[in-house]
């Protein structure tokens, strides 16, 4: 697996999604990933510190340029528990935890992320406005309500099977409700 192939492909797919959910500056972008499934193995069974690392700096440059917090996703040891910014726990009022992943105990991804981020915290959960799981990593329980399936034109990065979602606010009424065209 060439991982600058890899690069490019979570680049253009992220750039697609960012697109597709017309994000505003300040939204939480959350990734799931499985380097295991993009390098071609089960998830969980063979984790790559050097895909996680190339995924991370792509990744945080395209929520940068659009001004997002990128969170990540620690793997199931670590209960699903969030990787992100200081800044963005902050500014969401989020409960910080006491754990720092390691590439067996939340995942190679989280891992890059931890030590990528310039202030990094881990909290419990998140609340995103967009996300992308490569590998069914099963990002749901960190999207806001309502996720939206996004059909991207990459349907995998690397090996690794991908989902994509957008949220937006649940429609309320009933059959005289009118809604924006745009949800």
């Amino acid at each position: 697996m060439e991982l600058e192939f890899v690069t490019r492909q979570i680049t253009e797919a992220a750039e697609e999604l960012i697109a597709v959910a017309k994000t505003k500056k300040g939204q939480i972008f959350v990734l799931g990933c499985s380097t295991s499934e993009v390098i071609g193995n089960k998830i969980g069974t063979g984790g790559s510190s050097e895909a996680a690392k190339m995924i991370f700096r792509a990744l945080k440059a395209v929520t940068d340029k659009h001004g997002l917090y990128l969170a990540v996703q620690c793997c199931e040891h670590l209960n699903r528990a969030i990787v992100l910014e200081a800044a963005a726990m902050e500014k969401y009022d989020l409960t910080e935890v006491t754990v720092r992943p390691m590439p067996h105990a939340g995942g190679a991804m989280a891992t890059a992320a931890y030590e990528g981020f310039e202030q990094a915290v881990v909290v419990e959960t998140v609340a995103a406005h967009l996300g992308m799981d490569i590998g069914q990593t099963l990002i749901g329980m960190h999207l806001k309500r309502v996720a939206v399936p996004v059909r991207l034109q990459q349907k995998t990065i690397g090996d690794a099977v991908l989902t994509a979602a957008r949220t937006r606010p649940p429609l309320i009424g009933g059959e005289r409700a009118h809604y924006p065209e745009n949800r």
